[in-house]
């Protein structure tokens, strides 16, 4: 059985069904450890230079709300009985899916659990994946989960 099981979270319904499935493998075998990260990206991929004193408060803000949605996830947790670690991971211009790997090697994860919205063709290519990534690059076996089931 899986022993440390990463689950990546992004805030999204189907972020959180990766972790509720997670939570759910865990509280069915005592001993698992559960780690949820959060990757803090987008603004930190331009210079800071260009926005001043703006720059710092939105980045403030974000690393704020990235701390906030793993306090959420403890609280599912906790519905769960299960206890988390977490990790707030900023990207610094990397793709999040990259970050996650690497947290899962670090970290020594035997599984990744991860939502995926499932999107195809044109939307895929242009919001990118995340899942995809993770799913063509891990070390370790991976559970995707669609909130729709479908």
């Amino acid at each position: 059985m899986y022993k440390r099981i990463l689950v990546p979270a992004d805030g999204s319904d189907t972020s959180e069904a990766g972790l509720r499935e997670a939570l759910e493998l865990a509280k069915e075998h005592p001993g698992v450890q559960i780690r949820v990260v959060h990757v803090v990206d987008g603004l930190f991929t331009v210079m800071p230079e260009l926005y001043g004193t703006a720059y710092e408060a939105v980045t403030d803000s974000v690393r704020k709300a990235g701390a906030a949605l793993l306090a959420h996830t403890e609280i599912i947790a906790r519905e769960y009985g299960v206890t988390v670690e977490t990790e707030l991971i900023e990207a610094m211009g990397g793709p999040a899916g990259e970050l996650v790997i690497k947290a899962a090697k670090e970290w020594a994860a035997d599984l990744i659990v991860c939502g995926t919205h499932g999107r195809r063709g044109l939307r895929r290519i242009v919001m990118g994946s995340d899942a995809e990534y993770i799913v063509r690059h891990t070390p370790v076996p991976i559970l995707l989960i669609r909130k729709d089931g479908r």
